[in-house]
């Protein structure tokens, strides 16, 4: 899986095949997270820190916008769907 990322930074960095490999999966699971688990997990960090609610959620609200957050999971009709139509 993920080979030529693999390949890509084995080239370009000093990380062997199994590095790389571990970078990549560890990469992937961070971003694996749904909006919803992201703003409960980034709501407890903030809140944690001691910020009230009102700047809790405008700062997760600018987060967002840069954030990857893992897709909902389509049904193979949404997938048809999508490609037509």
């Amino acid at each position: 899986m993920h080979e030529e990322l693999v390949d890509h930074l084995t080239r370009s960095t000093p990380l062997g095949r199994g590095e790389a490999l571990r970078v990549i999966q560890d990469v992937l699971a961070y971003f694996d997270e749904s909006a919803e688990d992201y703003v409960r997990r980034r709501h407890r960090e903030l809140q944690a820190r001691g910020l009230v609610n009102a700047a809790i959620f405008e700062q997760i609200r600018a987060d967002l916008r840069y954030r990857a957050v893992a897709p909902p999971e389509l049904s193979l009709r949404q997938l048809r769907r999508i490609v037509y139509g």
